[in-house]
């Protein structure tokens, strides 16, 4: 059994696109008898690597989902959040050799875009899943 942590941004949290995107993390991760061991509730996208990097660190993760919404707004604020998480996940991925997988959405899309991709939260736990398990086959050849 994979054992994730879980990583929800909570900006945007007025729209349901969050909790929808954790309801479908949950779901996926039963289905594919995985474990959410601890979630982590941050406030935005960017705070996502610090809690990613803490979950990561767990004897008792094998992989880290994190989840967020990145929803356009006046400035090009949002292609920088999406920016500094990309490379912030990417970067606790390879330092803690653990899967992180990124199911943060946008940016550069509507409320109503990204109420359409509330399943990117399934496809995360599903990367996570399946990375994990194929790096730890790996590791036993």
């Amino acid at each position: 059994m994979v054992r994730l942590g879980l990583v929800v941004a909570q900006f945007n949290k007025e729209s349901p696109v969050t909790a929808k995107m954790e309801s479908r993390a949950r779901e996926e991760a039963e289905r594919r008898d995985a474990e959410i061991v601890e979630t982590t509730e941050v406030p935005g996208s960017y705070d996502t690597p610090l809690a990613a990097d803490r979950l990561a660190r767990r004897d008792d993760i094998d992989a880290v989902v994190t989840l967020g919404a990145i929803i356009t707004g006046d400035t090009d604020h949002d292609q920088v959040i999406a920016d500094a998480a990309a490379q912030g996940l990417t970067d606790v991925s390879l330092d803690r050799d653990t899967p992180v997988t990124m199911g943060i959405i946008g940016p550069g899309m509507s409320h109503d875009e990204a109420k359409a991709r509330v399943d990117y939260g399934a496809a995360a736990v599903e990367s996570a899943v399946d990375l994990a398990t194929t790096l730890e086959s790996n590791t036993h050849d």
